[in-house]
């Protein structure tokens, strides 16, 4: 069974960094991509940032780029999103994901709030 927790949110003040975790367990991490997602209150959920299987390819929304960073450690089978320089329009729930067949797995999310 798959499972992914999140876990590193809570309340940073502008310009604060934050590190979320994703762990993952119930298939082979080492195969899959992870996608990093973030819902905002009243909007959409969007994607934010993937992480390809090996680690060695990252992509960003263009409002973080520079700003966060993935990486996976495939032997903690834990993946990572870095966020430096956060701004209050970051503020939302942050979500890891990974399609596994035709599955896609979800994490329950964590909160991060920016705020002064």
């Amino acid at each position: 069974q798959v499972q992914l927790v999140e876990s590193g949110g809570g309340l940073v003040q502008p310009g604060g960094s934050l590190r979320l975790s994703c762990a993952a367990s119930g298939f082979t991490f080492s195969k899959y991509p992870i996608r990093w997602y973030r819902q905002a209150p009243g909007k959409e959920r969007e994607l934010v940032a993937t992480i390809n299987s090996s680690g060695a390819g990252t992509n960003y929304i263009g409002s973080v780029k520079g700003r966060f960073t993935c990486s996976r450690d495939n032997v903690k089978n834990t993946a990572y999103l870095q966020m430096n320089g956060l701004r209050p329009e970051d503020t939302a729930v942050y979500y890891c994901n990974a399609i596994v067949g035709a599955n896609s797995n979800w994490g329950q999310g964590t909160q991060v709030t920016v705020s002064a």
